[in-house]
């Protein structure tokens, strides 16, 4: 079992603080994808919102959470000491699991048999949906 990712969280309050944090970066990122496109002040103006700001912000954030990645086994023994609710997507005949555990008792776990990369952001956009949209909207 391996873990990839950094962002983990103890609490709500602690996952909204870091998706605080990220806006400026966002911000930064758009702004550099823009001048890399060549757009002009007003193409700037017209086409970048703070929709697509915090579409980058989300994307960020979630692309950042801590991962954990091990066999169908790792995971079974970790889903047996965890208390909370765990949502899993995929199929049941595979041998590695990926997952997350929110701050709320939630978790999120997506099987897969041979594409680490490609489950690992699939979790974290069912995590960042599932766990984290409503509790960032709240700040």
């Amino acid at each position: 079992m391996h873990t990839v990712g950094t962002f983990t969280f103890e609490s709500a309050g602690d996952a909204r603080e870091q998706y605080e944090s990220v806006g400026p970066a966002a911000q930064t990122v758009v702004r550099e994808v823009a001048t890399a496109m060549e757009f002009d002040r007003e193409e700037y103006d017209e086409r970048i919102t703070g929709d697509v700001v915090e579409t980058a912000r989300d994307a960020l954030f979630a692309s950042l959470l801590e991962v954990r990645v091990g066999s169908r086994e790792e995971f079974e023994d970790w889903r047996h000491s965890y208390d909370g609710e765990v949502t899993k997507v995929g199929h049941e005949a595979v041998d590695h699991v990926a997952w997350h555990a929110g701050p709320d008792d939630e978790a999120v776990a997506a099987t897969f048999q041979d594409e680490e990369d490609a489950a690992v952001a699939t979790l974290r956009r069912q995590a960042f949906g599932r766990l984290y949209r409503e509790l960032v909207e709240q700040s």
